[in-house]
């Protein structure tokens, strides 16, 4: 990268072997620190720090004070080459914190296209998170948890380590999370139980009337119909053979490590 840029304000401080696109803006204070690698029409606001090894995509907006590829609060991190990998078209809001990952982990924290993450969000090192997801303010997750796409975690939701929550889940305020939660599935209340599925989100997604009741369905034969848990499994592989939904909300059942939030 070479400078000075119209694009980077003069108070910014980008360390020289920071790779930025051209086109990438800076506002007032940030600092870019070495191997940070970001690309075209990304928008990093004022007050932003970025440490490496991380990579952002093309158009993510990083709006101000927000702390990027901080090194994981971890004491077992000995400052090893871990990374944050960000992708395309993200839009991370004020304060919010992204650490790298552990080498225990896997080395690296992921995280997806066209996720819109608001203000005071902290996403912990080793977490993957997919596509079109939503984190309402000050979401928090541990440590190694795994977000599907389009799942949309309320305000304040909490969620334990090594958790997953599956695709088109949605949390209500205050959640906390210390189990898996299959896709579809509404986890909300004091007690954060199961809520039923997330009709309005599918159709807002497209889904059929009659995949949502095949889901729906799902939902009871798991929940609500007081099976054991291997009689509840195998009724859903019976639905899951003609109805790919079931089988993505019966796979994660089955692998679980965490077990299922019920």
């Amino acid at each position: 990268m070479s400078l000075p840029s119209p694009l980077i304000h003069s108070s910014a401080i980008i360390s020289p072997s920071a790779e930025l696109d051209s086109s990438v803006q800076v506002g007032p204070y940030s600092v870019i620190g070495p191997k940070v690698r970001i690309g075209a029409n990304c928008i990093i606001g004022p007050h932003v720090v970025i440490e490496g090894p991380t990579t952002i995509g093309r158009g993510n907006r990083i709006w101000q004070f927000a702390s990027v590829g901080a090194a994981p609060q971890d004491k077992k991190f000995a400052d090893e080459d871990t990374e944050l990998i960000i992708g395309d078209g993200n839009v991370i809001r004020e304060n919010t914190t992204l650490n790298r990952g552990t080498v225990s982990g896997g080395g690296k924290t992921v995280i997806g296209n066209d996720n819109w993450i608001m203000a005071y969000v902290h996403i912990a090192h080793d977490c993957i998170v997919g596509n079109h997801t939503i984190f309402a303010n000050s979401a928090t997750l541990a440590g190694h948890v795994t977000i599907d796409d389009y799942v949309i975690l309320g305000g304040f939701t909490l969620v334990h380590q090594f958790c997953r929550i599956g695709a088109h889940a949605f949390t209500g305020m205050g959640a906390k999370i210390n189990g898996d939660v299959p896709p579809y599935v509404v986890i909300a209340g004091e007690m954060s139980a199961p809520r039923g599925i997330n009709s309005e989100g599918l159709k807002r997604r497209g889904f059929s009337s009659e995949q949502i009741m095949a889901i729906k369905r799902a939902y009871k034969t798991f929940y609500a119909s007081d099976l054991p848990l291997k009689q509840a499994c195998a009724a859903l592989n019976l639905a899951a053979a003609t109805d790919a939904n079931v089988l993505e909300f019966v796979r994660l059942i089955e692998t679980s490590a965490r077990g299922i939030q019920r």
